[in-house]
């Protein structure tokens, strides 16, 4: 009832004047009157609507009409109107450059497809991944672009459930999930996800359990042989039967270091593990590793002892006499009679380096990179021999890299290695009052 209140009032006036005029001049007045009234109403509406008209072709470079009466309600309400879509555009304008932004710096590419499976666009990942640029190859048929068989049959196939494991186009070490989501008219969604790192975590588990498995099977079957054997001939000579047992405890000796060094590995991955910072004396650390390694030579090897700085360290001792110790203990057991085992501390640059230079048979160049890994040996059989788990580099690689230091390993086939453990500045502690210091001839070390 708002809207016609007025223009009823206005209709009632000018009837009201006409019936005035009709009384006084005659109806010829009156008719007059009222076809003015009419040109009148049919023109300011004509006016009116060409105003009306050019607002609505560029509503944001004419300005809103100004007008009374029942049009200038018209044109408040269409102002109000295009306000609100105004708000309304610069919301979803915001929201879809927002979604936009969000989409390029995603991680994984992704590519939008239309019904006819060409690129309607594609984020800066998809080049990453597989070779895809936005601007070149909008409105391309994917299938021109990557023609890989297998991704091919995954496109025929159209499974949305099924994710297709594949190497990238462009980068033959990277591999990739790709997954087809349906969104929209006909449209897809293509993602390819790098998962190279969990493929290889996949690879390391399976070699994992595998050489657990192998190296675990061995000793099982000496032992397990024996068990039978004493069995079946209980009457076995003393001398005989006490080979028996020194074997089956040699090999169960063997087992149980390996459970160890497998605990110790799963301990120090484990974030619940916290690092210790404590003050580490590597001088008497250095003198009981001396000591161990003479232990575990039995006078078949010439042990020396290099100290050139009295600094310690911080962080686990445990941790630290536990790398340091495999470090002895591989030079040990890979050095021939005869041979020389240098222990040497002391500082360059700022760093703190522990070596153990051995003159055993030296490692060729391309084992280096991999001895850190588990189970990885140069010689397979001489490890087992000397009572090796594979275990120990990667424990001491473990312990290294929680302490912010590195490994370096240095050797030449025939002549011998130098494993060193290289601490930084920030790990390295005044020397303790006990601390004593032999000084260092000068023999050159590899760092």
């Amino acid at each position: 009832m708002g809207f016609w209140w007025r223009p009823l009032g206005v209709l009632a006036s000018i009837m009201l004047v006409a019936l005035i005029l009709w009384a006084a001049s005659g109806w010829v007045a009156a008719l007059g009157f009222l076809a003015g009234i009419q040109a009148y109403v049919m023109l300011r509406r004509l006016w009116q609507e060409y105003r009306l008209s050019r607002w609505l072709e560029n509503p944001d470079e004419v300005d809103p009409p100004d007008a009374g009466g029942s049009w200038g309600d018209i044109f408040y309400r269409l102002q109000k109107l295009q306000r609100r879509q105004r708000a309304s555009r610069s919301e979803l304008s915001n929201a879809l450059e927002q979604f936009e932004h969000a989409a390029m710096a995603v991680p994984d590419g992704m590519v939008i497809l239309n019904d006819d499976e060409r690129i309607d666009w594609c984020n800066p990942a998809s080049r990453k991944y597989m070779g895809l640029d936005c601007e070149r190859d909008r409105g391309q048929f994917i299938r021109y672009l990557m023609r890989q068989a297998d991704f091919l049959d995954f496109l025929d196939a159209a499974d949305y459930a099924r994710r297709l494991v594949c190497k990238s186009p462009i980068n033959r070490d990277v591999t990739l999930s790709l997954q087809l989501v349906p969104f929209g008219e006909g449209k897809k969604l293509l993602v390819a996800r790098d998962i190279t790192d969990l493929e290889r975590v996949d690879a390391m588990r399976r070699d994992f359990i595998a050489n657990v498995s192998h190296e675990l099977r061995t000793p099982l079957t000496v032992v397990g042989g024996f068990v039978e054997t004493l069995a079946d001939a209980p009457e076995l000579p003393p001398d005989e039967a006490r080979r028996y047992f020194d074997l089956m405890l040699d090999h169960t000796r063997r087992m149980q270091h390996l459970l160890d060094d497998l605990l110790t590995l799963s301990r120090l991955e484990s974030t619940d593990h916290t690092l210790k910072d404590e003050p580490v004396n590597v001088a008497e650390l250095a003198h009981a590793l001396k000591a161990e390694a003479e232990s575990l030579s039995h006078g078949r090897h010439r042990v020396s002892l290099q100290l050139d700085s009295s600094a310690g360290l911080k962080g686990s001792l445990q941790e630290i006499r536990s790398a340091l110790g495999n470090l002895v203990s591989n030079a040990v057991r890979y050095t021939p009679d005869g041979g020389e085992i240098t222990l040497a501390w002391r500082e360059r640059n700022g760093e703190g380096i522990f070596s153990v230079t051995d003159t055993g048979e030296g490692i060729a160049a391309e084992h280096i990179p991999r001895l850190t890994e588990r189970f990885y040996r140069v010689d397979r059989s001489r490890s087992r021999e000397t009572g090796g788990t594979g275990l120990g580099l990667a424990i001491v690689k473990h312990v290294l890299t929680r302490h912010d230091a590195r490994l370096d390993v240095q050797s030449i086939p025939g002549k011998g290695s130098t494993f060193s453990a290289i601490f930084p500045a920030q790990r390295l502690r005044a020397a303790p009052p006990s601390a004593s210091v032999i000084p260092f001839p000068g023999q050159a070390q590899a760092g």
